[in-house]
């Protein structure tokens, strides 16, 4: 029965499609011990060490050497453990669009990576961070921060994925997840929102280029 209701949290019928959905936003550590082969070489130790160190989860949070998404499930791990992050640094932002035919998202961190699951279920992902990648990923975190400056933090559950014509922007701070959700819409002609959807399709139609030319 447990499988069943998780199964109808996730956007598409492809179960590996919906592990790199889950991934993207880093709260659910199993998703990441399914994909990690060797989970006793740092960070995976502490980060899968039972019980917690707080010390040592603090390490992995602040080592600016690491891919953000370790980085998130460090910070993840230390809230759960009820420790208070006083700093504040935004790390993430995922942007999902609720379309007719299924579920587009787009994820860019502050490491220069990306990922866009397109609703037909194909993905593009941006490793290797390159200078006009970069440039669009800062300006996509500039116009994200001045949202979380002006919100508070989501202190429950994260929702299930937005329904047909609803788009979400979720910004994944040190501190805490934030997010805004509204008709698609409404939501680019919010002052707030607008800005951070406009700098987000810049950045989707650079990974499909960019995709189309290796392709």
């Amino acid at each position: 029965m447990e499988n069943q209701n998780t199964a109808s949290f996730l956007p598409y019928k492809n179960d590996a499609i919906n592990q790199v959905y889950e991934m993207l936003f880093c709260d659910k550590l199993e998703y990441f011990n399914n994909a990690t082969k060797e989970n006793t070489q740092y960070p995976w130790d502490l980060l899968f060490a039972e019980p917690l160190n707080p010390d040592d989860l603090t390490k992995v949070s602040e080592d600016r050497s690491l891919e953000s998404r370790v980085r998130l499930i460090a910070y993840n791990q230390l809230r759960k453990l009820g420790k208070k992050i006083t700093t504040k640094e935004l790390l993430a932002v995922v942007i999902e669009v609720g379309l007719e035919e299924g579920l587009d998202v787009l994820a860019a961190y502050n490491d220069g990576s990306a990922r866009y699951i397109n609703y037909s279920e194909r993905i593009i992902m941006l490793e290797e961070a390159r200078d006009q990648s970069n440039t669009l990923i800062q300006d996509l975190l500039d116009k994200s921060i001045q949202v979380v400056n002006q919100i508070g933090p989501w202190n429950q559950d994260r929702l299930p994925f937005p329904d047909t014509g609803q788009v979400r922007l979720s910004f994944l701070v040190s501190d805490g997840l934030y997010f805004g959700q509204g008709p698609i819409n409404q939501l680019f002609q919010d002052p707030m929102g607008g800005p951070v959807l406009e700098s987000a399709s810049q950045l989707m139609s650079y990974l499909i280029e960019l995709n189309e030319g290796h392709s």
